[in-house]
């Protein structure tokens, strides 16, 4: 069977559906289609709520949430190491990396890579290296400094580019772990991406599990929706997961359900599905 066509049969008892942006709820361009935004608004005005879970700082989320309204206020960003409040622009929670740590990290991937250059990202504010060369736009108040300065005070997260590109990118990730797995959460939120290092226990499954908590939400009442390493710990940890067929391959091994990929609204369509199962009057208006 097609990986885009397994499915089972749907989860009863959501209270609160979990969603990745890029490469899941996001088309490759980064927008939101309108049928997506009609399906989480519908899911969320039928009584669950809607929680952003991302690898994206918090200055990244504010331009999908816009279109989100009805989504819950508190967005986890950095792959968990922030739980950001949308409609109050503050942090509610950070679970940074000390800075001994994050030395040692760096003094073993410099070992290790010796062509890695660093960024950071702390509370609200984003550091790197003089030769750091991001994808993403870097903010006009970014501190440029050498990592030892950057990582002087705790980090949320810790960025990590080889400045080859010709290098297998998912094994460099890999060496990454080998060398400094036992001191931090290293993973990667798609070939593109740096190496993304959280402190030890921090993921999106850790952050995600403290807010539905907090709601008195168990995980079998959760749905998930990821599509890259990044999302592994919250896609095992919810009770029922989903990812769209594009995903990374380790991501489509382990999910209960594979969808259509995301520029074919496949959160969508599983939205939609669950909405159908909720009942007459919870279905969204369509829209292309």
């Amino acid at each position: 069977m097609e990986a885009a066509e397994r499915s089972v049969s749907s989860p009863t008892g959501i209270r609160l559906v979990a969603t990745d942006l890029d490469g899941t709820l996001l088309r490759s361009d980064g927008s939101l289609s309108e049928r997506t935004a009609a399906a989480v608004d519908a899911i969320a005005n039928a009584g669950i709520a809607v929680v952003i879970v991302t690898a994206r700082p918090p200055r990244w989320v504010h331009e999908v949430a816009d279109r989100l309204p009805r989504c819950h206020p508190v967005a986890i960003c950095s792959n968990g190491a922030l739980v950001y409040d949308l409609a109050e622009s503050r942090l509610v929670r950070e679970h940074p990396i000390p800075p001994e740590v994050s030395l040692e990290i760096v003094r073993r991937l410099r070992s290790e890579l010796p062509r890695v250059a660093f960024a950071i990202e702390t509370g609200l504010s984003y550091g790197h290296e003089p030769d750091y060369e991001s994808q993403w736009p870097v903010p006009p108040d970014a501190i440029v400094a050498e990592v030892e300065a950057l990582v002087s005070r705790p980090v949320a997260k810790l960025i990590a580019r080889h400045r080859e590109t010709s290098r297998d990118h998912w094994e460099l990730v890999s060496r990454a772990r080998e060398v400094a797995g036992e001191l931090a959460e290293i993973t990667c939120s798609g070939p593109a991406a740096p190496i993304e290092i959280s402190a030890l226990g921090v993921s999106k499954a850790f952050a995600l599990e403290l807010l539905a908590a907090e709601h008195g939400i168990e995980a079998a009442e959760v749905v998930a929706f990821g599509d890259m390493p990044n999302d592994l710990p919250m896609l095992a940890w919810a009770g029922y997961s989903v990812a769209p067929a594009d995903a990374h391959f380790e991501v489509l091994e382990l999910v209960d359900e594979v969808t259509a990929d995301h520029d074919a609204d496949g959160v969508a369509l599983v939205l939609e599905r669950l909405l159908a199962d909720l009942g007459p009057g919870a279905a969204p208006q369509r829209a292309g």
